[in-house]
């Protein structure tokens, strides 16, 4: 055992070979030590478990190229890109929305540069950041007023808190949902120090069950799209256009909360009518609160249009400050609502939008392109071929619909690793690569995989095999 030791190279050793791998040329030194050093102990445990007994696995030249492959693994960035190969399109835990091109340009301008953030350049005196996204919202809208957070929870909670604190909110039992991570409607309510008054039955709400709630502690009438569930059957709610003239009666704001709200009418693509921003201001009401991310296709961010007079109010709550969007997300946020002034080119660039709408018979074309690439470098271990199958949408939008696509199908020859063991092989690539099994095959989804990451799917399938 201790000539194995003897045979191993000292830590400066090490690091003077793997100078010459561009690879690792960016890596501060001392990362690189404590990589090589966590390297070489690795080592010695495998000596002194047995698990190392051949000489000739201590081959300096093998040591340094496995080595190099260690350090290049252990130094990556935790957070980092991923190839999303399974059909959903707003994957809630790779990222939801890919920002359009226009989109992430304008982000990275804000990190590079100094910027007119809260500075008024007609005057030369100190501005608002939210001026920068006012005027397209009101015209995207049709809202008097606007105002930008951080999330579309955060600004649920100000709205609520703002308006309703210390007083009743009258919203329907079937709209109590649950979001992301557990977040509920009456949790957010609590926090907000609003009163929860419950009307209806879970299935059925009728106009009659607001006006009846309606006393002297009512502060607002709360509209909650369920845009993650759907109640179906002997089912009745009460619409926006239902609801404004109670809440205008009593003098009582009426809120809604799209959720997952979007500017995209996407009934022509085969989808069900959701309700769009648009809508909910032509309907009335006061204030509509939406996600700046997920169907919209922008960054992550809290959207709360509505009447002035109530978004002024919410504007000067001092818990706007902890919840403002960064200038990153304000400039990624503009660039995502210019586009949408020409709502043909927004289909086709925001890539979300894109994605979503992408026509079935462009889906196959890619499908079959990708299967092409991958027969030739998995011949003899994989047969290759592709089958009809189903996309969804995601991030809790158009929870019953799923989208047609053509998915190309992985099933293992003899001696190739099986489908699940392949899919986890994926996860240690540069890029990983996410998909889907099913059948005893690995299922590959073109709706989410980019034009040009076609020949990168074909390139981590073989790393993921060894080649």
């Amino acid at each position: 055992m201790q000539n194995f030791f003897r045979l191993l190279p000292p830590v400066d050793a090490v690091l003077a070979a793997l100078d010459t791998d561009p690879s690792l040329a960016a890596l501060p030194r001392a990362m690189l030590r404590d990589a090589v050093t966590s390297f070489l102990d690795g080592l010695r445990e495998d000596i002194r478990a047995g698990r190392l007994t051949d000489p000739v696995q201590l081959d300096h030249a093998l040591l340094f190229a496995q080595c190099a492959r260690s350090a290049a693994a252990a130094t990556r960035p935790h957070f980092r890109r991923v190839i999303n190969a399974t059909g959903v399109v707003v994957h809630t835990n790779l990222g939801r929305s890919l920002l359009a091109p226009e989109a992430a340009t304008a982000a990275a301008e804000a990190c590079l540069h100094y910027s007119n953030l809260e500075f008024d350049l007609t005057t030369g005196e100190r501005g608002s950041r939210y001026s920068h996204v006012l005027d397209i919202l009101r015209t995207l809208t049709g809202a008097e007023d606007a105002l930008v957070v951080n999330n579309n929870a955060a600004a649920v909670l100000i709205t609520l808190e703002t308006l309703a604190k210390g007083r009743e909110v009258v919203v329907s039992r079937g709209q109590l949902v649950e979001i992301g991570g557990s977040f509920r409607i009456p949790e957010i309510m609590a926090k907000s120090g609003a009163i929860l008054r419950e009307v209806g039955a879970t299935n059925r709400t009728h106009p009659r069950d607001y006006e009846n709630a309606v006393t002297p502690e009512t502060a607002a009438l709360l509209k909650v799209h369920t845009s993650n569930y759907r109640i179906v059957g002997f089912t009745k709610e009460v619409s926006l256009a239902e609801l404004v003239p109670l809440g205008r009666r009593h003098n009582l704001p009426v809120i809604e909360d799209l959720g997952s709200g979007n500017l995209t009418d996407f009934t022509s693509y085969g989808l069900p009518g959701e309700p769009t921003v648009q809508q909910a201001v032509a309907d009335g009401a006061d204030v509509v609160t939406f996600s700046g991310d997920k169907v919209l296709g922008g960054p992550q961010a809290g959207i709360i249009v509505g009447r002035a007079k109530y978004i002024a109010a919410i504007r000067k709550n001092p818990l706007n400050r902890a919840i403002r969007i960064d200038k990153m997300t304000l400039a990624a946020l503009e660039a995502t609502l210019r586009l949408y002034r020409d709502p043909e080119r927004a289909r086709t660039v925001i890539p979300t939008v894109a994605m979503i709408t992408a026509a079935p018979q462009a889906l196959a074309k890619k499908a079959r392109k990708l299967a092409s690439l991958l027969k030739k470098s998995l011949a003899g271990r994989y047969t290759v071929g592709t089958i009809p199958g189903a996309s969804r949408v995601g991030g809790g939008a158009f929870p019953e619909r799923d989208l047609p696509t053509t998915l190309v199908a992985l099933s293992p020859l003899a001696g190739a690793p099986s489908p699940d063991a392949l899919r986890a092989r994926l996860l240690t690539t540069d890029p990983p690569l996410v998909a889907r099994t099913q059948d005893d095959a690995l299922l590959l989804d073109p709706r989410t995989l980019a034009d040009d990451e076609l020949k990168l799917v074909s390139t981590v399938l073989g790393q993921a095999l060894g080649e």
